[in-house]
């Protein structure tokens, strides 16, 4: 019997099957309407308060 590390390449990867799976639509849905919330909630609330702050005198 062959140890590990003189295994052949080809005999080694004989049983290497990776399958990648897909996201369902759902979840990109989900995916999806959290990047447009905090887009929208950066530019209507971030934004204005960080001009309050940083160009108003206290």
């Amino acid at each position: 019997m062959n140890t590990p590390d003189d295994t052949p390449a080809e005999i080694e990867n004989q049983h290497h099957d990776y399958v990648g799976n897909d996201i369902p639509w759902y979840v990109r849905a989900i995916w999806i309407g959290f990047w447009i919330f905090a887009v929208v909630y950066t530019i209507r609330y971030l934004f204005p308060a960080l001009q309050v702050e940083l160009f108003q005198r206290p």
